[in-house]
């Protein structure tokens, strides 16, 4: 591994006891080197699926430090450990997590010329929102209103309307477990693809600190407009610029209108927002596709290695999964088929019953084989 050593965090972490418990039976919070501790702690409320069960224990860190030393405290007592930034990512299990999990809710936004330096707990959408109004700048701009944290954007490589982040970032600085060090690794080791990372390949190894960007300085234009649907909007052909201000503005009215933009008013926004990726199929796989009934007209792009990327909520849709399909607690979306939504009283195994049925619709509708996008935590699709 060629990252770059960035420093080492010295001494193990030790735990606190302050207090003999609440009224009412409930543990009190304990610290860790001053971090709050919380027993039993409820973890639905920390994601936006809002359902799940309980961490036997949460701890939240609000420094580079803190984060590592929790890291540090639950490898030596051989705990399991669960990374949680903005909780949009997530399927929680029912019998909630049986280790510790960590909330990382670090600070620090920065910008130096054209570079950013975002900590892993900044809220993702404000970030955004702060790069293209206050400074600027270009890059992130069509990845307005995705909620989670920044930490996480590298680990999915999250993208939308034509843009991911694998575009921008020049470094991550991240805790690798393995060698008890923080490394920084540059944009190639990350070894981006498609809502793939390194992080996501080596999931128990590294946990991200802070992210860079490279992003530019265009005059007041946005990137290139690669997604139709965007460049529809504007009446521009692909690969234009238009206005930076209108294109971060006209992709918030589009991910709303999806029920894509955090609401808690609005159940259709209580999601993980798309469930299922694209399939990319290989030269046979879409062969054996296309001589499917309806198939024909499906939605297809060239993906790296000769192979070829489908719409997943059109197959959805196609194999009879309309918009709002289900009568129980979870539904599809009402705006969108690629959603899967808490109507209020949802539990995981409500959700993932509704994703089965789904996935093993459109394998049979269609012989392609649905993958979930967010992380599964106890449970399995």
């Amino acid at each position: 591994m060629r990252g770059r050593v960035r420093g080492r965090v010295r001494g193990r972490a030790r735990e606190r006891v302050r207090g003999e418990g609440r009224p009412g039976g409930r543990p009190s919070p304990r610290t860790l080197v001053g971090v709050l501790v919380e027993n039993d702690a409820p973890l639905a409320p920390l994601t936006t699926l809002r359902l799940g069960g309980p961490a036997r224990r949460l701890v939240t860190a609000h420094t580079d430090d803190e984060v590592i030393a929790a890291v540090r405290a639950a490898d030596a007592a051989g705990e399991p450990l669960l990374v949680l930034g903005g909780g949009s990512n997530l399927v929680i299990g029912d019998a909630g997590f049986p280790g510790t999990v960590l909330r990382i809710a670090t600070a620090g936004f920065t910008v130096d010329g054209t570079v950013l330096e975002l900590a892993a707990g900044e809220v993702w959408s404000e970030a955004v929102t702060r790069a293209v109004r206050e400074h600027g700048l270009a890059g992130v701009e069509f990845l307005a209103g995705i909620p989670g944290s920044a930490g996480a954007t590298p680990v999915q490589n999250v993208g939308a309307y034509g843009q991911e982040v694998a575009q921008t970032i020049t470094e991550v600085v991240a805790y690798d477990r393995a060698a008890d060090e923080v490394v920084t690794l540059s944009n190639a080791e990350c070894e981006f693809s498609y809502r793939h990372s390194r992080f996501k390949a080596e999931p128990d190894r590294y946990v991200v600190l802070r992210v860079r960007f490279g992003l530019a300085d265009h005059d007041g234009l946005s990137g290139p407009v690669r997604y139709a649907e965007v460049a529809k909007h504007f009446g521009v052909a692909q690969d234009e610029r238009v206005p930076l201000v209108e294109a971060y503005e006209a992709v918030l009215k589009l991910r709303a209108g999806k029920g894509m933009v955090l609401d808690p008013a609005d159940h259709d926004t209580w999601s993980a927002g798309s469930f299922f990726t694209n399939p990319v199929l290989t030269a046979a796989q879409y062969e054996s596709f296309r001589t499917r009934p309806g198939a024909g007209n499906a939605p297809a792009y060239p993906a790296p290695e000769g192979c070829t990327k489908t719409s997943a909520a059109w197959l959805i849709d196609k194999a009879g999964f309309g918009k709002g399909y289900g009568s129980g607690p979870a539904t599809l979306s009402t705006k969108h088929t690629l959603a899967l939504t808490n109507r209020g009283s949802a539990t995981a195994d409500d959700l993932l019953a509704l994703a089965r049925e789904i996935r093993d619709g459109v394998r049979e509708a269609f012989g392609v084989e649905l993958v979930n996008e967010p992380v599964m935590v106890g449970v399995a699709l």
